[in-house]
């Protein structure tokens, strides 16, 4: 494919990368994936990666999208697609929430508000719901083997230019996340730094959020043998070096609100830069129809994924005519 018999080339081996060539292939396009990084060392593996539209922002599109991928990972998991499951999630929120739905709750079927007692005396406000979660370390294998089998090649190279991957393909897809800052000079991507834990899961059955914690960025998000326990949210901090302090700090807040994590093993500390973009993802053809940018997706790369995917596949399909 490489000697110029591709129909796309896919420049970013990410989740969005990823999904994007996969439905690029079901509309029957030969694609390559370029990616200067291996699997688990794409911002991706790191992900806790559980549905949620953060810090996304709430136009009709991101709610669209989200639905989308919300309701294609539930197809998953009831089909039995490693690393994918449906977990049950309590968001807590300090601050009393507006009346009515929230902006993503009509792509969630059990949604409903926490009563006072669930949501205890420090709250004001909460949802119970039931979301996808996707282990990346299992998931990002099978989603590369689904491209890999369906004939998909995969590059590995950094490039200095989007322009180079033209050389492969008449249409190039822009999935570099962080990237597209030096290779599109778009200076409104910019990283958010996330910090996590990783323990042994004691036996938790289901995810808690807390929206607004006073006391930071605060997620517990249990998986098949440990639980990521989060976070921080670190604009435009470069740094990928775990902080001991920031660790013990985050260890505080989750053992706080779920008791059972005290006598988790700590596995080890993680953090990793989401790939922000200021004004929200770009999804957009270049006038001449050569490139197709699906980047700036934050900490939301998964819960946008899919979804994603099929607006860029159309894109890609249109201007091709």
């Amino acid at each position: 494919m490489v000697d110029g018999v591709a129909d796309v080339v896919v420049v970013g081996g990410g989740i969005i990368g990823l999904t994007t060539a996969v439905r690029l292939q079901e509309r029957g396009r030969r694609v390559v994936v370029v990616t200067a990084d291996g699997l688990l060392s794409t911002t991706s593996a790191t992900a806790a990666a559980v549905w949620f539209p953060v810090a996304t922002g709430t136009d009709s599109r991101v709610a669209d999208w989200s639905a989308t991928a919300f309701a294609e990972f539930a197809r998953q998991a009831q089909d039995g697609v490693p690393g994918v499951s449906m977990r049950g999630t309590r968001m807590l929120a300090h601050e009393r929430q507006p009346e009515g739905l929230p902006w993503w709750g009509a792509a969630v079927p059990d949604l409903r508000p926490l009563t006072a007692a669930e949501r205890g005396p420090d709250c004001a406000g909460g949802w119970s719901f039931t979301a996808p979660a996707v282990e990346m370390p299992l998931y990002l294998p099978w989603l590369l083997g689904r491209f890999t089998g369906n004939g998909g090649e995969i590059v590995h190279r950094r490039l200095d230019t989007l322009g180079r991957a033209g050389d492969w393909a008449p249409v190039v897809v822009n999935a570099t996340g962080l990237g597209a800052r030096r290779l599109c000079d778009d200076q409104a991507v910019h990283p958010v730094r996330g910090q996590l834990v990783l323990v042994r899961n004691p036996g938790l059955p289901s995810s808690t959020r807390i929206q607004d914690d006073p006391a930071g960025y605060t997620y517990i998000h249990p998986r098949s043998t440990d639980v990521v326990l989060g976070g921080t949210f670190e604009e435009d901090d470069w740094n990928t070096t775990p902080d001991p302090a920031t660790a013990e700090a985050i260890l505080a807040r989750c053992t706080a609100h779920v008791p059972a994590l005290r006598e988790a093993r700590v596995i080890r500390y993680a953090a990793g830069l989401r790939p922000a973009r200021h004004g929200g993802p770009r999804l957009e053809a270049d006038p001449d129809g050569r490139t197709v940018h699906n980047y700036g997706h934050g900490g939301a790369g998964v819960t946008l994924s899919w979804g994603c995917a099929d607006t860029a596949a159309e894109l890609v399909v249109t201007a091709a005519g």
